[in-house]
């Protein structure tokens, strides 16, 4: 895949990003560049190697799946600046 300065310019209005017209041909080539790499990696022999979700093995602790009766709604919104029947009050955002 190849980038050219059209691809960058709706790229950039899709992400509403302002770039200046002096800095979409040296874009163009960086996005070529990143292209480039990620063909690479597709071209590394994998097979047998386990997927990883961190660099570092680790375990999570575990706690019992136990139901608790809740009750907590007073402490939770004690100290609320605005609470009413256990619910936090917020001004209106969004008209």
């Amino acid at each position: 895949m190849s980038v050219d300065k059209d691809t960058v310019r709706r790229i950039a209005r899709l992400a509403r990003i302002a770039v200046p017209e002096a800095r979409i041909a040296p874009m163009a080539d960086e996005l070529n560049g990143i292209f480039q790499w990620v063909e690479m990696l597709g071209e590394v022999d994998a097979e047998g190697v386990p997927a990883m979700t961190s660099v570092a093995a680790q375990k999570l602790k575990w706690r019992k799946d136990e139901v608790s009766d809740g009750g907590q709604a007073d402490a939770l919104t004690q100290n609320a600046p605005d609470s009413e029947d256990h619910f936090f009050i917020v001004p209106k955002v969004v008209e």
